[in-house]
């Protein structure tokens, strides 16, 4: 990857790197909780300016500029387009924002990373894609655990033929009691639903980019809240939740058949009675198999059934994960090599979960065109 422009220097024990070209001027729509990451990170992208944020709550504003030292803040998000005029628009807003943010800033001439799940629907999702086309430029999804060192060393195998033909595939992201009691998480007319699109879908992108991406062809799903609507004294971590306002689901399971004859099966919660949270999925496929956690590989070798595991994996703490994300879209920006998150992998896993969602609604399965 080319790194012209960037030096290197020794400040107090510490290496320091400093970018000589002309820095890629990034700006926000959405100042929430998770900007913060994506601020962190780009701060460890030499090639990144951060130079404006907008969100529609003054105190987002002020921790933007505050906190942060981004001095361009605006309650409009389009009145920011138009008068710093970004080379990228990170969106971080509620699920139900994503599409027309990311399609104004687009349509402005910036570039659009987006975080999960892409947006609410296939149809927004294919929009956001259009836009990209129309306008020559990038857009990418924030898809950070398919940069991770157990989901890549997964992927080696499957690109050396390790598994062979994958048949089928299990996702969790399971949680015995961990109802977001912040933000808007749920509410479905602005999230689009509960754990199956918050949770469900990084372990569903993790699984579909190891599978090779094939195309979803059908959906049975089935979803229930029993808990989240009601108040609750039972201590945990997020106690608390405003279960007024909660119309998403505690407990989402889905079946997902791909063209190529694979199977994927889902299971996803913010509460469920279990011995504990799950985040993991597993594959089997015809010549070997695989899980995510613990990390570990299967096959037969020398007449005998063997497990391996790594001896070594590279940093996976979550900070890690958005500077491999975020570094990735914008050197796809500089110098343009692949990104590993378009927008096209956002829309297949925005088929895969809403086929579950419309599945559990019209109690059978449906076709997911």
């Amino acid at each position: 990857m080319a790194n012209s422009g960037v030096s290197t220097e020794s400040l107090g024990g510490e290496k320091k790197q400093e970018f000589k070209g002309k820095k890629v001027r990034v700006a926000f729509i959405g100042c929430g909780g998770i900007s913060g990451t994506h601020l962190a990170a780009y701060k460890k992208i030499p090639e990144v300016e951060v130079v404006a944020g907008a969100d529609i709550k003054p105190d987002r504003l002020d921790w933007i500029r505050d906190e942060h030292g981004v001095q361009g803040v605006y309650l409009d998000y389009k009145k920011m387009l138009k008068e710093v005029k970004p080379d990228v628009v990170d969106v971080c807003t509620p699920n139900g924002v994503h599409a027309p943010a990311a399609i104004a800033a687009l349509n402005a001439g910036a570039h659009v990373m987006t975080e999960k799940p892409m947006a609410m629907s296939p149809k927004e999702c294919q929009a956001m894609i259009d836009a990209a086309k129309k306008n020559k430029r990038k857009l990418a999804v924030g898809f950070q655990y398919r940069y991770h060192p157990t989901t890549q060393m997964i992927k080696r195998a499957r690109d050396e033929g390790q598994f062979g033909n994958i048949m089928y595939v299990k996702c969790r992201a399971l949680r015995r009691r961990g109802i977001p009691n912040w933000g808007v998480f749920g509410q479905k007319k602005l999230q689009g639903g509960g754990p199956m699109i918050d949770i469900g879908v990084h372990v569903i992108e993790m699984a579909h980019y190891i599978m090779g991406s094939p195309k979803p062809v059908a959906a049975t799903g089935n979803f229930w809240t029993y808990m989240g609507n009601k108040p609750s004294n039972i201590v945990s971590a997020w106690p608390q939740w405003d279960w007024k306002t909660y119309t998403v689901e505690d407990l989402a399971i889905g079946h997902i058949r791909f063209a190529n004859g694979a199977i994927m099966q889902i299971e996803a919660s913010f509460a469920a009675h279990i011995e504990k949270d799950v985040w993991n999925f597993s594959l089997i496929g015809d010549k070997g198999g695989a899980n995510w956690d613990p990390p570990g590989l299967f096959t037969d070798r020398a007449g005998t059934m063997i497990n391996s595991q790594p001896a070594f994996l590279e940093n996976s703490d979550f900070s890690s994960l958005f500077v491999e994300k975020q570094r990735n879209f914008i050197h796809a920006i500089i110098h343009n090599t692949p990104l590993e998150a378009p927008g096209e992998a956002g829309i297949a896993v925005q088929k895969i979960i809403d086929g579950v969602y419309r599945s559990g609604e019209a109690g059978k399965e449906v076709l997911i065109a």
